[in-house]
């Protein structure tokens, strides 16, 4: 019985050695700090090993938070809550929303990275979400969120659009919603009066720039005063005055990778020589682009470098009426003129970016968020509330081109979304290029020697793109 007893105390200790030869060399445990204890029984073979326990699942977020900019519609609460409800009632997850004013938003934003207190969405265009936040590594990369299926679909309508949400690093910090485009627009009554209206192709929108000399021309020997003004006192609206000069021979504002201002190209040179010379075109150093679109509604010019939707929908901005003046003469949206007639147009894209807050659970939510809006049989209330316009053609199966069919105005201004051209606001430096952008156009429009100004502007502003 003895001789039993160390039988099987020699068996159980060469099965444990068996069991730690099985490690392999590449497993080193840390030593403990004192010794297992031997066991008192040779090991139970019959017995099978209680299972792993499996990890444990991040819980869901019940709560997600946005801050949106005053992105059309998506400004006013009531048009969102509709929204933010529907997701909420579908997913489970609620959604608190702050809005932003342009005025302190982006101090905002940055006080609440600083103290890291960002929200889990934003709401804005690839200036902000793109070149600003992304470039400085806030923002999540939103990548894996697009399959070859809703790239065809943004690609369909506009290929410009996922180029302006996507980093030079490859990472896409914006997902599209709607988009616009910033135009300019005749007064038709007084176009019409002057004999200039067949310079006007009113079915595509577009006019060559020969037609725009002699529409102007027309214009001033009718009226024999300003009938446009290339306005310069600040900022504002200067999406007109850079469109109508790029447009006008075919120039550039920046380079294709958004790296440098060109806006010194002779071809733009050319354009403000030209603008200057004509009889009827005023750089006006006193309007702003609401100035001047006030100035067109009450019928002081004939036309204005300064339009989008919002002002074709409500020129006076005062809920007094659609694409009227205050005079009651018709208002016909335009694009800018091109030498051949098909002019690249400056627009905005708007849409979702997540701030990287390192909550797994949060970021998918927020993801969940994106794709109700965006991507779902919810995109169309989404993109309507807005008044702007859908970035694809569809969104899981459901048809988004037709959209604004019962809204006339809107219909007819879906014309000119495939002429949007290069988004190039997200080129480094672009608060001071446009300043200095304003500024040499003032220069041009005291009688400085036009290349020169534009040689100046364009340094200034490469000097702030160089950091």
């Amino acid at each position: 019985m003895k001789l039993k007893k160390v039988l099987a105390l020699l068996l159980a200790m060469v099965m444990t050695i068996a069991l730690v030869a099985c490690g392999g060399d590449n497993q080193k445990e840390p030593a403990p700090s004192t010794p297992d204890p031997a066991p008192s029984t040779a090991p139970d073979e019959d017995k099978t090993p209680d299972p792993e326990p499996a990890p444990a699942e991040p819980a869901g977020a019940s709560e997600i938070s946005l801050w949106v900019y005053p992105v059309g519609g998506w400004g006013e609460e009531a048009n969102v809550k509709a929204l933010t409800d529907a997701f909420t009632a579908e997913t489970g997850i609620a959604v608190k929303v702050d809005y932003l004013a342009y005025a302190d938003g982006d101090d905002k934003v940055n006080t609440a990275l600083t103290a890291g207190g960002a929200p889990d969405l934003i709401m804005e265009g690839p200036e902000r979400l793109v070149a600003n936040w992304g470039a400085n590594g806030h923002m999540v990369d939103l990548s894996d969120m697009f399959d070859d299926t809703d790239m065809a679909e943004i690609n369909a309508v506009n290929e410009g659009v996922m180029k302006s949400c996507t980093h030079t690093n490859g990472a896409i910090y914006e997902y599209p919603l709607v988009m616009t485009a910033h135009c300019m627009a005749v007064n038709l009554n007084a176009f019409k009066e002057a004999g200039a209206d067949q310079y006007l192709d009113l079915d595509t929108h577009t006019w060559t720039t020969d037609d725009f000399i002699k529409a102007v021309e027309a214009l001033y020997a009718k009226y024999g005063q300003t009938v446009g003004a290339v306005f310069c006192a600040g900022q504002a609206g200067d999406q007109g005055t850079r469109a109508l000069v790029n447009n006008l021979y075919g120039g550039t504002f920046t380079n294709a990778e958004h790296t440098a201002y060109t806006w010194d190209d002779p071809l733009n040179v050319k354009a403000l020589e030209q603008l200057k010379a004509m009889d009827g075109i005023e750089f006006d150093a006193s309007l702003a682009g609401g100035d001047e679109i006030a100035k067109f509604y009450q019928g002081a010019l004939k036309m204005a470098f300064c339009w989008n939707i919002a002002q074709q929908m409500d020129p006076n901005g005062a809920g007094t009426g659609a694409e009227k003046t205050v005079t009651g003469d018709d208002i016909a949206f335009m694009s800018f003129p091109s030498e051949d007639g098909s002019s690249k147009l400056q627009g905005g894209t708007w849409g979702f970016g997540i701030f990287d807050n390192g909550d797994e659970a949060r970021i998918e939510a927020a993801k969940q968020f994106i794709k109700f809006m965006c991507d779902s049989e919810h995109t169309v209330d989404a993109v309507k509330a807005a008044s702007y316009f859908a970035v694809r053609t569809t969104a899981e199966g459901t048809d988004l081109s037709n959209i604004w069919a019962d809204e006339p105005i809107m219909a007819e201004y879906t014309k000119l979304m495939p002429y949007l051209g290069d988004y190039y606001q997200v080129t480094t430096g672009w608060a001071a290029a446009r300043t200095a952008w304003w500024n040499m156009l003032q220069a041009v429009g005291t009688g400085d020697d036009v290349a020169a100004a534009v040689a100046a502007g364009a340094a200034e502003a490469n000097a702030a793109a160089a950091g």
